[in-house]
């Protein structure tokens, strides 16, 4: 499949100045460009966008929907990570870990061993991370705050998993500023669970921030920003009868 030219540079141009963003953010901030890690979300978006945005230059793509990484990643891109961002039903946890690379939204204990079972099946090891609701909203998914720090504590170890962090959405609120606590109390449950050894010694990550509140995620530590439609323009969503 050849790619839309007008399309690749169109989807190179918004990325680019996405990473302007968050360059700028990062200097305002005292923290380097290169420890934010941009994830293009393609959600809604046709498989002709995945093969422009590769063409564009993006390596690390993100679904909300299994179903959709399955229609466009089912098929190992070389070079292409693959983020599942959001929620997963339990029955479709082994498609998740046959096609995902990161997985942003575990919440049990449940989840984190059926997928270290299928992680081990499978011969792979899975990159994890714990997401965490705090915003308070009921719509969202992910641990209560108040429970988030023993239940970390309380986990075992996990052969083939690796715990890397956590994630967190913003308040739906429409200002970014008000997301500014939620990330801030998120950054400090990573650092107060973060320790040298055993294991969270490799839980180094924060996925925070979308297109309206990157800025915020970033002065606040995130290390992946998770950005659809400021790339990717609008989304498309199927009529409804």
């Amino acid at each position: 499949m050849i790619p839309d030219i007008y399309r690749v540079q169109e989807l190179a141009a918004n990325a680019l100045h996405v990473q302007e963003r968050i360059e700028t953010a990062c200097v305002q901030c005292g923290r380097r460009k290169e420890d934010v890690r941009l994830i293009w979300v393609s959600k809604t978006h046709p498989i002709e966008d995945i093969e422009a945005a590769v063409c564009a230059g993006a390596t690390d793509f993100g679904e909300n929907k299994l179903q959709e990484s399955l229609e466009k990643f089912s098929i190992p891109r070389p070079g292409i990570t693959v983020h599942l961002i959001g929620p997963v039903q339990s029955n479709k946890w082994r498609k998740a870990v046959g096609v995902a690379d990161w997985i942003h939204s575990a919440g049990s204990l449940d989840e984190l061993l059926k997928y270290n079972m299928l992680s081990a099946e499978l011969g792979k090891k899975l990159n994890v991370l714990i997401q965490v609701n705090t915003s308070g909203e009921p719509s969202k998914s992910g641990l209560c705050m108040d429970n988030a720090d023993d239940f970390l504590r309380s986990l075992p170890d996990f052969s083939h998993l690796h715990l890397r962090g956590l994630m967190t959405i913003g308040k739906n609120t429409g200002v970014a500023e008000d997301s500014r606590e939620g990330f801030a109390w998120l950054r400090g449950l990573r650092d107060h669970i973060r320790k040298p050894d055993g294991a969270f010694a490799a839980f180094t990550e924060l996925s925070m921030g979308m297109t309206d509140d990157l800025e915020i995620a970033i002065a606040e530590g995130s290390t992946m920003v998770r950005v659809g439609s400021a790339i990717f323009g609008k989304r498309t969503y199927p009529s409804r009868s």
